[in-house]
C-alpha cells in the first residue's frame, strides 16, 4: 500500500515537471503579442509651429560636354552673376580649327555644285554628276553644323541670376566630358519646403499666407503656399507643401531653416 502511495507521488511530480516544460516550449515558439505603435497626430511643436527648410528654385551643376582645357574661371565660390554671364570658359582652338576647315569644306562643295550645274545646262556632264556635287555639298553642311555645336559649348552662360555654390575645378585645368565644373543655386524668390498634417488640407490651399521665423538671422518673413503634395504619407497621415517668400528677402540664403507660424483657422 505505501509503495503504491508513493509511486502515485512521483507520477503526479513527473506529469507536473513534464507540464511545466511543455508550456515554456509553447511560449517560446509562440509570437510575441502585437503592439499598435502609436502614431504622431501632429507634425507642430507646442506653439502650433511647423519646422521648415529654405531651399533655392534651381540648383545646378554645371559640367563639361567637350574635352579641353579651362581657360576662363573668374568666379569663386559666393561669387554673384546675372543672366547670359560668362560662367566658364574653355580653350576650344582645336575645335575652331576644325570649324574653320568644316566651313572651308562647305565651300568648295557649293562650287562644285554650282560648276556642275552650269555644266549640265551645256550637256557637258549628266545629271548624276550633278547630284554626286549636291550630296557632297550636304555632307560638308552637316559637318559643319556638328563643329559648330562643339565649339558652343566652349563657352558656358548663367541660366539665371545666382551665385555659385562650389567651385570643383581651377583655371588651365584639363576636363572631359561630364566632369563638374561649378555648383551654382538661383537667388530669386526661395522657396519654403514643410511638412504638415493631412488633416489641415480642409483649409489648406495655394495662396494661404503665413510667415517664416527664419532661426540664422532672428527675422519674421511673409510666405505664401504655393502647392501641395502629390500624395499622403499613410503612416505619419502628413503632406509636404511648398511656399514661396513674399516682400524684401535680404540677407535669406538657401538652406537657412526655420519655423512655419500659420494664422488661426477653423
Amino acid at each position: 500500500m505505501r509503495q503504491a502511495v508513493v509511486q502515485t507521488g512521483l507520477m503526479m511530480v513527473l506529469l507536473s515537471a513534464l507540464s511545466g516544460a511543455v508550456g515554456q516550449a509553447l511560449a517560446q515558439t509562440q509570437p510575441p503579442a502585437q503592439t499598435t505603435a502609436s502614431l504622431p497626430t501632429s507634425v507642430t511643436d507646442k506653439e502650433g509651429r511647423i519646422r521648415a527648410q529654405l531651399s533655392s528654385r534651381n540648383a545646378v551643376t554645371i559640367s563639361a560636354e567637350i574635352p579641353a582645357r579651362v581657360a576662363t574661371l573668374r568666379l569663386r565660390e559666393g561669387d554673384a552673376f546675372r543672366p547670359g554671364d560668362l560662367l566658364v570658359g574653355l580653350d576650344c582652338s582645336v575645335h575652331k580649327s576644325q570649324q574653320n576647315k568644316a566651313e572651308a569644306s562647305v565651300e568648295a562643295a557649293g562650287a562644285v555644285v554650282a560648276s556642275n550645274q552650269r555644266l549640265a545646262e551645256l550637256n557637258s556632264i549628266g545629271k548624276l554628276e550633278v547630284e554626286q556635287a549636291r550630296a557632297r555639298l550636304k555632307e560638308a553642311q552637316a559637318e559643319l553644323a556638328s563643329t559648330r555645336m562643339v565649339a558652343s559649348r566652349c563657352n558656358i552662360v548663367a541660366p539665371f541670376a545666382g551665385r555659385v555654390a562650389k567651385r570643383h575645378v581651377a583655371a588651365h585645368q584639363y576636363v572631359t566630358p561630364g566632369n563638374a565644373l561649378l555648383e551654382i543655386v538661383e537667388t530669386g524668390q526661395l522657396e519654403v519646403q514643410m511638412i504638415l498634417p493631412s488633416r489641415w488640407l480642409s483649409w489648406l490651399k495655394p495662396g494661404v499666407a503665413f510667415s517664416v521665423d527664419v532661426e540664422e538671422l532672428g527675422k519674421r518673413y511673409p510666405a505664401r503656399i504655393q502647392r501641395l503634395g502629390a500624395q499622403i504619407d499613410p503612416v505619419s497621415q502628413t503632406v509636404a507643401a511648398f511656399g514661396v517668400m513674399d516682400g524684401a528677402q535680404g540677407g535669406l540664403l538657401p538652406g537657412m531653416s526655420g519655423w512655419a507660424v500659420f494664422p488661426a483657422h477653423p
